[in-house]
């Protein structure tokens, strides 16, 4: 549980400062009380225990700040919103101007507060009036959110409001995440090196080189060892993650909204929220900092409950080439191998037979289906399966009769020369207007057919977005999710998956409101498992969708074997895109098993701890699942390159309970993979071995010499 200690008030140091303490899962967060200003964190990570009265004076001893040489002629706080009136010379927290000064306020009249699982601290200056929530959960994972009103008579004009944490001296490595279209979240990790360095995204929605997580780890930190302190900005626009590594101050971590000039502009009574940021510390390395995030997730009121249907979706199989009767084929041999979910996908409405027209007129196109979507839903519904569809709410095609209607409602002007990009345009989702009549054209196909799902896709980063005559991403964005929430309103029973042309809209923005992401639109199986481990840091598996797709991969050309593709796409939210009406039958027969396999095991995959295990062989990459109470677990071992010896490695598992026996055998459901051993391992042969916890993690099980492009997936069950 998440607690706040006040034992049986706030401890109360010698110079009347106050320390309080926020506890959860593990983890504290410690706040003191300034002598004038904002309070100061003296201490976030290792949960410290209770502080009583003596323990917070000998606290801030403790950690008090020495007069150095060269320096400020009084001991200055690194307060939860730094500038440089407290002393701070790196990136501030709070920046803007007010008639052409610079904003830095002067804090007075300041409470720190608490409330269930929160500290609260409020505050005025001469221009602002603040509140900022310190919120920890029972997971030990603590969102910030800071929002400011204007309380003078003149314009505040605000440029950044960030949320910075101080994290531990002894960090040394920074890594965060980078990519492009279909090579999403790529790892990139460097040396911590001094000053202020900020990770700016500029793309109008989250993108596909987005940080998703900044992490900033002691040296050497692993997926298994080493303690890190990571933020997230729950956002799905521009953002900054940043540190600062300054002579004078502790490491500095946080992020925020990235605002454009003149995009925020407060009148007197007129209020900013910005987003949470979400703040994780682990000592027990990269995976441990994502249990604290998938326990955190998993805990939501809204999370997704039920098992996660096997889903087919349309767009590899067909792409335009959208039809009754092939439809029905689809969906009647996707139900007889166990689909659960059919979407359709792209190109359902009016006149929409490429990508060059149509976006924004949502009705269904009477020249492909002159009866309209009913035979097909009803045709769906009668295999037992559910029923998707695809929009894309937020775009305008030049060519439609909604940019003929509205050229008004456009976020971005063609007339100053912007640029389109998958032609077509931003909606200016910030209009009611335009809002209103998306979710109006939305309801009407949604609630005619009850409609099950969403796929929601966005295909275009936002660039020279203009709203009511100043920078609009702010706005559009914020109008996104309010479109999101009445479509769900109205709709109750609806999920939605976020889509932006593949991954690039992955935050916890959009989670508070959609049921799992698209990580890639590459379904090559090869490209995802880099794609999904690092989607994994941030998500569990039941909120990616990972999909199936075609023997000869539609972005990279690449052929794969079907057994590796369902390995794959085994470890995820699962589902099939490829045409499976052009299958053989033993090759629906593998998909067959390979549906029985992810249902039997989806309770276990959507619910256990994700160890990324690190077998010592380059060209190996392996995933286990391990339930809670650790009765049994899922590992995939895949080799994406050959290895460096022709012995293979042996499999060594973590999170297992040692003091208990395991049997090891490959799963049912999917074909181990001929190796390129003579002769493969003794215990491989027989077909199961039975060790305990801690042979199975010291020792370990050999491994076959598996070729590039195959995967073997195993399952352990404790014996007693």
């Amino acid at each position: 549980m998440t607690i706040v200690d006040r034992d049986p008030a706030p401890s109360r140091a010698l110079d009347g400062r106050q320390v309080q303490v926020l506890r959860g899962g593990g983890v504290s967060l410690v706040l003191a009380t300034a002598d004038d200003g904002l309070p100061e964190v003296l201490h976030w990570g290792r949960d410290v225990g209770p502080v009583t009265d003596g323990d917070g004076a000998e606290l801030l001893l403790a950690v008090g700040r020495p007069l150095g040489p060269s320096a400020l002629d009084a001991a200055w706080p690194l307060t939860v919103l730094p500038t440089e009136r407290d002393g701070w010379e790196g990136r501030p927290a709070i920046a803007g101007h007010v008639d052409g000064l610079p904003l830095v306020p002067r804090w007075r009249d300041v409470e720190l507060t608490a409330e269930p699982g929160v500290l609260v601290v409020t505050a005025v200056s001469d221009e602002l009036l603040l509140r900022s929530a310190f919120r920890l959960d029972a997971a030990g994972v603590l969102r910030v959110g800071h929002s400011v009103t204007n309380g003078a008579a003149v314009p505040v004009h605000l440029q950044a409001l960030e949320a910075t944490l101080p994290v531990g001296e002894r960090v040394g490595e920074v890594l965060d995440l980078a990519g492009r279209w279909t090579r999403e979240r790529t790892p990139q990790r460097r040396t911590l090196t001094a000053g202020s360095h900020a990770r700016e995204s500029r793309r109008g929605r989250t993108g596909h080189d987005a940080p998703t997580l900044l992490v900033l780890g002691t040296p050497g930190f692993s997926d298994a060892s080493g303690e890190v302190w990571g933020v997230h900005l729950a956002w799905s626009a521009d953002s900054v993650h940043r540190y600062d590594l300054l002579a004078e101050a502790r490491p500095l971590l946080g992020a925020g909204e990235l605002l454009r000039a003149g995009e925020v502009v407060l009148g007197q009574g007129e209020s900013f929220a910005a987003p949470d940021a979400v703040f994780v510390w682990s000592d027990a390395g990269l995976d441990g900092l994502s249990d604290r995030l998938h326990d955190s997730l998993r805990g939501r009121p809204g999370h997704p409950k039920r098992p996660r249907p096997v889903v087919l979706n349309t767009w590899e199989a067909v792409y335009y080439r959208q039809g009754l009767a092939p439809l029905v084929a689809l969906a009647e041999t996707a139900a007889d191998i166990g689909v659960e979910r059919f979407v359709l996908d792209d190109g359902w409405f009016l006149g929409r037979r490429s990508d060059s027209t149509s976006l924004g007129d949502w009705r269904v196109d009477p020249t492909v289906w002159p009866d309209g979507l009913g035979p097909l839903v009803d045709r769906v519904r009668g295999l037992g399966m559910e029923f998707g569809l695809w929009f894309e709410p937020e775009m305008v095609s030049p060519v439609s009769e909604l940019a003929a209607a509205h050229p008004e409602w456009l976020l971005q002007r063609p007339e100053d020369d912007v640029r389109t990009w998958r032609n077509q345009y931003v909606l200016d989702m910030a209009n009611p207007l335009a809002r209103a009549f998306v979710l109006e054209a939305m309801s009407a196909v949604i609630g005619a057919h009850h409609v099950d799902f969403v796929k929601w896709d966005q295909n275009r980063d936002i660039v020279h977005a203009v709203h009511a005559g100043r920078a609009g991403i702010d706005a559009h964005t914020r109008g996104v999710w309010t479109l999101m929430d009445a479509l769900r309103a109205r709709h109750p029973w609806l999920e939605i998956e976020a889509c932006a042309s593949g991954g690039a809209r992955v935050d916890l923005g959009v989670l508070e409101r959609t049921d799992r992401v698209w990580p890639s639109d590459s379904n090559d199986a090869f490209e995802r498992l880099p794609i999904q481990r690092w989607t994994e840091a941030l998500l569990p598996l039941e909120l990616i969708g990972s999909h199936v797709g075609p023997e000869v991969s539609h972005t990279t050309g690449r052929h794969l074997d079907l057994d590796f593709r369902m390995a794959v796409s085994l470890f995820g939210s699962a589902g099939i895109e490829t045409d499976v009406t052009r299958l053989s039958p033993t090759e629906l027969d593998r998909l067959r098993a390979w549906t029985a396999l992810y249902k039997r095991e989806r309770g276990l995959l959507h619910t256990g701890r994700l160890r990324h295990l690190e077998l010592g062989d380059p060209g190996l990459v392996a995933t286990s699942v391990v339930a809670v109470d650790r009765s049994r677990a899922l590992v995939r071992v895949a080799r994406t390159e050959t290895g460096p010896q022709s012995l293979p490695v042996p499999l060594r598992m973590r999170g297992l309970d040692r003091a208990r026996r395991y049997r090891l055998a490959p799963v049912t459901g999917l074909r181990v993979p001929h190796g390129l051993d003579m002769v493969p391992p003794a215990w491989l042969v027989r077909g199961h071995l039975e060790l305990s916890g801690a042979v199975l993690e010291d020792v370990g099980a050999r491994l076959p010499l598996l070729a590039p492009a195959t995967a073997i997936v195993f399952e352990l069950h404790a014996l007693d």
